[in-house]
């Protein structure tokens, strides 16, 4: 009589560091939009918590911070907890291994002389040392601008456009999306490209 071997089930810890496929992650991510509008009719987005933070720490008479952000301290707490959980996940949940990393991209990026893969994002683009360089600096501050002056132009970021925007069939979200999806393509393919070889 043969008995079955018990079945090995990996502890949770380690699912918790590897990463979720696209149709576990892609769900949760969704599932926000209706829970945020069943528990309070709140609108999805990263980029408003600026603002808020903003209005409650800057005394000024700008019209801009004039309103009441205490109504959207929901939203600083989203946001602090994001930001508290990638402290937390890089602290305690980080793969002790080197970022994977297609081969065919590794062997591009080694052009431009990016070859340490040990942190989230390589060494020599993102670091204090590398912000004092002309690459750096267009990168880290010249692109930050970009980024931000772009979600204030856009009215919202990717996240409020292409999770709350979209699923709610907003046809402005739409335009933002596509725009967004066009400069990210135009952007990797064509200027970072650019960039990199200064």
């Amino acid at each position: 009589m043969k008995f079955k071997q018990p079945k090995k089930y990996k502890p949770m810890l380690e699912i918790i560091k590897e990463p979720w496929p696209w149709y576990v992650a892609g769900p949760l991510i969704g599932l926000t939009v209706p829970a945020l509008l069943i528990l309070g009719n709140k609108s999805f987005g990263i980029s408003s918590s600026l603002r808020h933070i903003c209005a409650a720490c800057i005394p000024a008479n700008l019209s801009f911070f004039s309103y009441d952000w205490k109504k959207e301290t929901w939203n600083l707490i989203f946001v602090s907890g994001i930001f508290l959980g990638g402290i937390l996940a890089s602290q305690f949940l980080m793969n002790p291994g080197d970022i994977s990393v297609n081969p065919h991209l590794k062997a591009e990026l080694a052009t431009y002389g990016i070859t340490d893969y040990s942190h989230p994002v390589p060494v020599q683009l993102m670091s204090f040392e590398s912000l004092l360089t002309l690459r750096g600096f267009l990168t880290m501050v010249i692109g930050g601008v970009l980024v931000g002056f772009g979600t204030r132009y856009a009215g919202g970021c990717t996240s409020g456009h292409a999770i709350m925007g979209l699923s709610s069939l907003q046809w402005p979200s739409l335009v933002a999306t596509i725009c967004f999806m066009a400069g990210g393509f135009l952007m990797a393919n064509l200027i970072l490209p650019l960039i990199l070889s200064i």
